[in-house]
């Protein structure tokens, strides 16, 4: 996975968590991972497709998201609230937002599908053609971990040298 396709991405989370946290972030990790993804809790996954294709994914603890969703809404929510769901997608949203920006600006086009929660307890596993970086932000709230597996369209692959 070329750093021109994830570079944007980490760079939307960080900014993204920071300003609506109103505290720095850092990233914990960051791994390759070979195996299928194992969720964490909280779950949304949004699919690209295009020059780009592939999804990313941002997962958390449940008490992660309780609290994140809290921050956000301004108000105290039980663990059970769908806003706490809707936080999650919403997260992923404003990341997704910013990061694809910076990827039209570089030339690329895609479509950026909606957020939907993910519930499956495994995500998609990478394969031959589809490397899948995991990155763990340290927030105040908790971690807050990010799944990115995309790769350049099968039409584009020749066109960049892959």
């Amino acid at each position: 996975m070329k750093m021109e396709l994830i570079q944007p991405f980490i760079n939307a989370a960080d900014a993204v968590l920071a300003q609506g946290l109103k505290a720095p972030t850092s990233i914990e990790n960051l791994s390759m991972d070979e195996e299928a993804y194992r969720r964490k809790g909280v779950a949304a996954v949004i699919w690209v497709s295009g020059d780009i294709e592939g999804h990313i994914m941002f997962d958390m603890m449940p008490q992660t998201a309780v609290r994140l969703a809290s921050l956000l809404s301004g108000m105290e929510l039980p663990e059970t609230d769908t806003m706490i769901w809707e936080a999650v997608c919403e997260l992923a949203n404003q990341v997704i937002g910013n990061a694809v920006t910076s990827l039209n600006d570089q030339g690329f086009q895609f479509r950026v599908h909606p957020p939907a929660v993910h519930t499956s307890e495994h995500g998609a596993m990478g394969t031959e053609d589809i490397e899948t970086l995991v990155i763990a932000f340290n927030t105040t709230v908790g971690t807050v971990y990010m799944n990115i597996a995309l790769r350049y369209c099968q039409k584009n692959q020749a066109a960049v040298g892959l």
